[in-house]
This record gives C-alpha cells, sequence and structure tokens, in this order.
C-alpha cells in the first residue's frame, strides 16, 4: 500500500512552516526533508513520525510517544529513532510544525 496524494499534501501542508521541503518515497512510504535534512517520515498507512536524536528522543519519550519499533527476522527487536505524532498535531499545523522545527535543532 503506497500513501496517497492527500495524505501527503495534508502532510506538507503541516509542516509547510518550516520553509521549503522536499520528499522522497520509500518503501511505499515517503521521506520528508527540510533543507536537505530527513525530519519525519509517513508510513505507508498514512502515521507521520517525526526524527528524534540528541535531547529530542528523551522530550518525546516525556510526552509519552511512540517509538517506531518493529522485529527482525531473527525475532529481535528494532527501535528506529522515529516517534510517531502525537494525535493532538496530526491536525494542528502550528503543533507539527513547532515540533518539528525543535527536532531539526538536534538533526
Amino acid at each position: 500500500m503506497a500513501v496517497s496524494a492527500e495524505e501527503i499534501d495534508h502532510a506538507l501542508d503541516l509542516f509547510s512552516g518550516l520553509g521549503p521541503l522536499s520528499t522522497r518515497k520509500m518503501f511505499g512510504g515517503l521521506s520528508i526533508y527540510c533543507d536537505g535534512i530527513i525530519f519525519a517520515i509517513l508510513m505507508s498507512d498514512g502515521r507521520l513520525l517525526l526524527k528524534g536524536q540528541g535531547k529530542m528522543q528523551d522530550r518525546f519519550e516525556a510526552m509519552g510517544l511512540d517509538r517506531w519499533d518493529y522485529k527482525r527476522k531473527d525475532g529481535s527487536d528494532t527501535h528506529m529513532p522515529y516517534w510517531f505524532l502525537p494525535d493532538s498535531a496530526q491536525d494542528d499545523a502550528d503543533e507539527a510544525t513547532d515540533l518539528a522545527r525543535e527536532a531539526l535543532t538536534y538533526l
């Protein structure tokens, strides 16, 4: 399943306050870049994630955001450096942009 044009437009609208954005399709989803730095992923199922490094990881954890985890073929757990955008920011461009801007300061 690939992301729809509507889902892509919605994600880009949410983060439009960051300035010019670029994208790259990957694995049925989309990576979103600001000034050439990947800061978000739109998953093939339509969910949005923000990248967290440094102190932003602690902030996302403190907010209670879920981290992107999955099991490898060998059964081991893998924790990706991405957290799901909170429900409150899914339709709030100001909140989504503020979180993305803060996350970008650590990338």
